[in-house]
């Protein structure tokens, strides 16, 4: 029996340590299973974050004018949409050499923060009449959508004058009146740079020259202030938003003629500068305008497939 002794004991000990080292197997396995499945849980839910994370992104899109075309009224009504945000101040970087030379992150940094399926939206009405623009736009995003919103020429041009008006009289300086910077020894003045804003074709030939004309989206602006849902329709397609704009979102303002915004409850009308009284200029002289515009306005209609009621 005594000789026997050692072996049971050596026995014992083996077994003891055989269900340790099970039980600690065990626990190992249980704890690598849990950590992968906390490992793959935070990898998924950062992906998920980054997913959705909002950040500043260069725009998806542009109005790239015209200058008193109605870029504001275009912007402000698309930023109805969920899916779009806007730069909230004009930009002014394709165009203003100060701010090209300062790059794309400096750009990025005044666009608005957006999730990944959203879509920003910047105007620069400047934008469209500037000869290095288009190929600088190109190089940014040659897939970028343009928006060019357009009116009467010789409205467009009355409009530009009575803000340049407005803005010398409220800094208390001298102007002219829009006909003599209009009319040259009784014919109209082709040096003048309102009136070169509104040679549409002349202008739009330098974007054609870069983009494909599927890109460039031509919004009436006439037919914005009268029927703004109808052109806000259109423009969704363009952007390839899902309509979510509706006439419900506008009302009329009787005392501007113009349309107000309305989401969620709360309504916004365009500043007091929209509906400012014209500066005038005289029957004969508007009729030496419309004449003037009759051609360059035909090329433009060419181009773009399609006409309008001006003059």
């Amino acid at each position: 029996m005594s000789r026997h002794f050692p072996l049971f004991i050596f026995t014992l000990v083996y077994l003891v340590l055989q269900t340790q080292m099970f039980v600690c197997l065990k626990e190992l396995r249980t704890r690598h299973s849990t950590l992968s499945l906390s490992s793959s849980s935070s990898r998924s839910s950062s992906s998920s974050s980054s997913y959705n994370k909002t950040q500043q992104r260069l725009p998806g899109a542009i109005i790239i004018g015209v200058r008193k075309g109605g870029t504001r009224a275009l912007l402000e009504m698309l930023n109805l949409h969920p899916d779009v945000e806007m730069a909230k101040a004009e930009v002014h970087y394709f165009n203003v050499e100060e701010h090209y030379r300062r790059g794309l992150d400096w750009y990025r940094s005044q666009m608005p923060l957006t999730s990944s399926g959203q879509l920003t939206l910047e105007k620069t009405p400047g934008y469209f009449a500037s000869p290095p623009v288009p190929e600088r736009v190109w190089n940014m995003n040659p897939a970028v959508r343009l928006l060019l919103i357009v009116r009467d020429p010789a409205v467009r041009l009355i409009s530009d004058y009575t803000q340049v008006l407005h803005n010398r009289l409220t800094r208390h300086k001298p102007y002219q009146p829009l006909e003599e910077l209009l009319l040259h020894n009784g014919q109209i003045d082709p040096g003048y740079k309102a009136l070169q804003r509104s040679l549409y074709y002349h202008h739009l030939t330098q974007w054609l020259d870069v983009f494909p004309k599927k890109q460039i989206h031509v919004v009436d602006g006439d037919a914005l202030i009268r029927d703004p849902f109808r052109e806000l329709r259109k423009a969704e397609r363009f952007l390839k938003l899902s309509p979510r704009i509706n006439p419900d979102n506008f009302y009329l303002n009787t005392t501007k003629g113009f349309y107000c915004l309305l989401s969620d409850g709360h309504d916004k009308c365009l500043d007091e500068s929209k509906g400012r009284p014209h500066a005038p200029l005289s029957a004969q002289a508007l009729r030496k305008l419309c004449r003037y515009f009759e051609q360059p306005n035909k090329m433009f209609f060419e181009m773009i497939g399609r006409s309008f009621s001006w003059c």
